[in-house]
């Protein structure tokens, strides 16, 4: 509702002159203020404010040029804008046509734009900087009116304080009454928002790029909050370019409106027109002068009843364009036909039309609209065009005749009913255009955080909810853009949508944001520097001739490449040499070794300063000449000495070869002692268990086997012991017997199996905050015959799929502090162990957890009201509440003296106010309050000095009404009744 019963009107004055503007209220005592081009008037010699009661005006004296602008009188949350134009004084003074108007000099500025005279009730404009904020709605600072030149760019910023505000405000950008800006955002337009934590304000900018003619008009920035709205109209101003010209086109160009002081203009080069808006290039002029100087040069006379050239363009066809404009000596014809393209659109008074289309429509995609006209003759007949094109009957789009009005309905509109539109009534049209609104894009699938090294390619990829629909990334709050495609490179499958970084690096890493006009999904990139574990190294090989040596290396990263070296030169791989790389294996094989492969060899990944070497020993098998008749023998170094320690890798393939002689040939057993064994038996000779019972374990089996995971093989001079994928079982100590007629031998080998350790229990979380969590664990029951060198801790979200690993140097110690967590979501943990065979499998998973912190303490905590009972409590919510939401509060006293803290109230109250009863008269008690969420209490606020428990007294008042102040008249008979408030 306005508060105002009479506005003011934009006036027209002569410079040197008195304008006087009136407003009335409709209660008297308003405050009334004054604006002058957004800023507040006073009361000067220049400009006198006068208010009588709701009267109200505004004088201004000695009017010049510069006061033609916009101002606005405000009352309350209502604002009235007009205008004061100033016209130059008439000129009795003329020259003749031989005097040639000099040229516009540089000094001369062109007029200002002249704003929309329509006298329209806004929000109160924004400040600037350095003026008093306006206490009314919710802006600081609100967009102004701009202008630009066709093909430059301009940007309109409003701001929002958020100091008060629970969320980020509602903000929309509005061309007209009604078109959503939003839905239009490319390559010419772009909205933009941003949040300066320190000085709690919002900013919000919309950023017009190349404008052309038709982005002129007025636009209106709209802002709401839960229980709070707000807008803003500004308009916009386009000029056309400047185009250089000769002498005499330039001074034609001179706008309508005269500047300067005392200058005069010969009225041959005035239009005789109607005077056109300020500001515009009067194209008439330029015509009707151009004519006027040639006619002048031959010496012709020029009649006034000379036909106007500009009347003779705008009825012939464009084909005819070029002829005028050669025929009158027009060289400026683009300009020409803007002009006219513009002057055309200049709406006459319609005979056909009652009630033209509006400028233009929106709708909703999928939704129906219908575009109506009124026409003079109820028995007109209309025609509907789309882009030109005449719309035929179907079953989308209905014609429709009721009485004087024409109606077209378009049912289910999508996006190729975004077009212009004309009703055609005769030879007059009706334009419009429809702007089709896509429904708000959703993200149905978030982002994922990621952790990689330096260099590696990083993919974010999200899900929404339409295919092909325009996103938004952001890094860090910025956007990123096309024109960083070297960098950054945006992709579209479906509904999907990516971000793809080939090479990342240290400067990449930060917070990824996805936006959509219907969601935000951020997600976190860590880029760690690229380090490489060994997780098992090269060992040294004795082998014999024409058997298979194979050296073995199990590395972090599965990317990397290395070469290998043979005493330093590198390895060339050949048929009987093969070198292989698969995921985080290598390996180097020689078949059929021979006394030349001898030497040392070394690994040497690329790119890291790590040089894993072993050397291979060749066996040379001596057999010298025997006797007949020779005892068996076993030829090994460690014999007669402690047992020989062989270490296997668990999964790895154990192969023993132990040379022997004798003649006959002996007899060969296996046995595993010290433990419930079987016995290996592999001989061309059968031998009875009876026969060898006396020298094993009494719980052994004999066993024949040359096949399966365990098997022995006989050679002339050697034995074979084989355990394919060696296990934690097969580890003991292995005794090899031999025997033939003459005698026998043996030989102890313990074997020793080492793995990688078992996965650790669960972690167990602790001490939870807004962002950071305890982590402890204890160590693995086995480690795998190896000391435990760390541990490797993981998250992810509870929702996900995808563990981010949290550490790359392997933790020593049993807990870890995990930092940089988003409060509110859940997430979950696990461990694994890592010694040098490798890494364990991971732990389970923790109990899921949420980041939360407690509630900041309540503020205003005051006493409203106390009584000889009672003390009425009240204070206001914590600044900040945290993702565990405010489950309530918990009021306490104590007495004056005491340290002991007593509940005020039974339980939680989710109130802001409190009466505490039963309270004994004359105590003197401390009162405290705390805000209770999921993650505990919140500190306390306190009332600093002691409340007396005391009955108020106050003296005893009579408010004895007017009515009674004067003589009361009845009749006899009549009742009286008199009340008399008191306190």
């Amino acid at each position: 509702v306005s508060a105002f019963s009479k506005k003011p009107k934009t006036a027209e004055v002569t410079a040197g002159s008195t304008a006087v503007f009136e407003a009335e209220t409709e209660k008297s005592g308003v405050k009334v203020k004054w604006q002058r081009a957004g800023t507040d008037i006073t009361d000067s010699e220049k400009y006198v404010i006068r208010a009588e009661g709701n009267k109200h005006s505004l004088t201004i004296n000695n009017v010049g040029k510069e006061d033609d602008v916009t101002y606005a009188v405000i009352a309350g949350s209502s604002k009235v804008k007009f205008e004061l134009k100033v016209k130059e004084p008439e000129k009795s003074e003329t020259v003749t046509p031989a005097e040639a108007a000099p040229a516009p000099a540089a000094s001369e500025s062109p007029a200002p734009p002249v704003e929309s005279s329509q006298n329209t009730e806004v929000a109160p404009a924004g400040t600037h900087p350095g003026e008093p904020v306006d206490p009314i709605g919710l802006f600081l600072t609100r967009p102004q009116d701009g202008e630009v030149t066709v093909g430059g760019n301009i940007t309109f910023t409003a701001t929002v304080a958020g100091e008060s505000l629970l969320k980020k405000p509602a903000v929309k950008w509005f061309k007209g009454k009604w078109m959503d800006l939003g839905s239009k955002v490319g390559q010419h337009l772009q909205l933009h928002d941003s949040y300066d934590r320190n000085k709690k304000v919002y900013t919000f900018e919309m950023e017009i790029i190349e404008a052309n003619m038709t982005f002129a008009g007025g636009y209106r920035c709209e802002v709401s909050t839960k229980d709070k709205f707000d807008s803003s109209s500004f308009n916009l101003t386009v000029n056309e370019a400047p185009v250089p010209g000769d002498l005499d086109i330039r001074t034609a160009f001179r706008r309508t409106s005269l500047a300067g002081g005392g200058r005069r203009v010969t009225s041959a080069f005035l239009s005789t027109e109607g005077q056109e808006e300020g500001g515009e290039f009067n194209f008439s002029s330029l015509l009707k002068k151009s004519s006027f100087l040639r006619s002048t040069n031959r010496g012709e006379a020029k009649s006034e009843a000379q036909s106007d050239v500009w009347e003779i363009l705008r009825k012939a066809p464009p084909s005819e364009y070029e002829k005028i404009a050669f025929q009158y000596g027009i060289t400026d014809l683009r300009g020409m036909l803007k002009r006219l393209k513009r002057m055309k659109r200049e709406e006459k008074k319609s005979t056909a039309f009652l009630k033209k289309l509006d400028p233009a429509y929106q709708v909703d995609k999928g939704q129906k609209i219908k575009l109506m006209v009124e026409v003079a003759n109820p028995d007109a007949d209309v025609k509907w065009l789309k882009n030109g094109q005449e719309i035929q009957v179907s079953g989308r789009y209905i014609f429709e005749a009721v009485g004087n009005k024409r109606i077209l309905t378009i049912n289910h509109c999508s996006l190729a009913d975004d077009a212009a539109y004309e009703c055609v009534v005769g030879e007059e049209k009706s334009f419009t255009e429809l702007f089709v609104k896509e429904p708000p894009i959703l993200i149905t699938h978030p982002l994922e955080d990621q952790m990689v090294m330096v260099g590696e390619r990083v993919e974010f990829e999200c899900e929404v909810s339409e295919e092909g629909a325009t996103v938004k990334w952001e890094k860090d709050g910025i956007e990123l853009t096309r024109e960083e495609t070297f960098k950054y490179r945006f992709k579209k499958d479906g509904k999907k949508q990516y971000l793809i970084i080939n090479e990342s690096t240290k400067e990449d890493s930060g917070h990824y944001t996805v936006k959509t006009n219907g969601g935000v999904s951020v997600a976190e990139l860590i880029v760690q520097e690229k380090k490489l574990e060994v997780y098992q190294s090269i060992a040294d090989l004795t082998v014999k001739a024409r058997d298979q040596a194979v050296f073995k290396c199990e590395v972090s990263d599965e990317n990397v490449k290395g070469i290998w070296l043979k005493n330093g030169k590198e390895v060339v791989p050949d048929e009987r040499i093969k070198i292989s790389h698969i995921g985080r294996i290598h390996k180097l094989i020689i078949e059929d070794v021979t006394p030349g492969d001898e030497a040392d060899y070394s690994f040497i990944p690329q790119g890291f300063a790590y040089n894993l070497s072993a050397k291979l020993q060749f066996l040379e098998v001596k057999i010298d000449f025997v006797p007949r008749e020779e005892p068996p023998k076993i030829h090994l170094d460690c014999l007669g000495q402690s047992p020989d320690t062989v270490v296997v890798v668990a999964g790895n393939k154990l192969r023993l070869d132990v040379p022997i002689s004798g003649d006959p040939a002996p007899t060969v057993i296996w046995q595993k002692v010290n433990k419930k064994s079987n016995l290996l038996r592999n001989n061309e000779d059968s031998v009875a268990p009876s026969e060898t019972g006396n020298d094993l374990n009494t719980d052994s089996e004999l066993l024949f086997e040359s096949e399966g995971r365990v098997r022995v093989e006989k050679h002339e001079d050697h034995c074979v012991f084989i355990i394919e994928g060696a296990e934690k079982e097969d580890e003991g100590v292995y005794r090899v017997i031999v025997k033939n007629p003459v005698g026998e031998d043996k030989a102890d080998i313990t074997v020793k199996v080492i793995d990688v350790p078992d996965p650790p229990e669960a972690p167990v979380i602790s001490n939870i905050g807004e962002d950071y969590c305890t982590v402890q664990w204890q160590p693995p029951r086995y480690d795998g015959g190896q000391p435990v060198l760390g541990y490797i801790l993981e998250r992810k979200k509870k929702k996900s799929y995808r563990w981010m690993r949290l550490n790359f140097d392997l933790l020593k110690e049993l807990t870890y502090e995990a930092k940089r967590m988003i409060e509110g979501v859940v997430y979950e943990m696990r461990i694994y162990a890592v010694n040098s065979i490798g890494m364990s499998r991971p732990s389970p998973a923790s109990q899921p957890f949420m980041p939360i912190a407690p509630p900041s303490e309540p503020t205003h905590f005051t006493v409203e009201d106390v009584s000889d009972s009672t003390v009425t409590l009240k204070w206001r919510p914590p600044e900040r509440i945290g993702a565990g939401g405010l489950d309530g509060y918990i009021v306490e006293y104590c007495k004056d003296g005491s340290s002991e803290w007593m509940p005020a109230l039974p339980g939680l109250t989710e109130r802001t106010s409190a009466l505490i009863k039963d309270l004994v008269t004359g105590d003197k008690l401390h009162f405290r309050i705390k805000a209770i969420n999921l993650a505990g209490e919140s500190g306390a606020a306190i009332i600093k000095e002691p409340i007396t428990v005391q009955e108020i007294l106050q003296r005893p008042k009579i408010w004895l009404p007017r009515q009674l102040r004067q003589t009361l008249v009845k009749k006899v008979g009549e009742t009286i009744n008199i009340v008399i408030p008191f306190q």
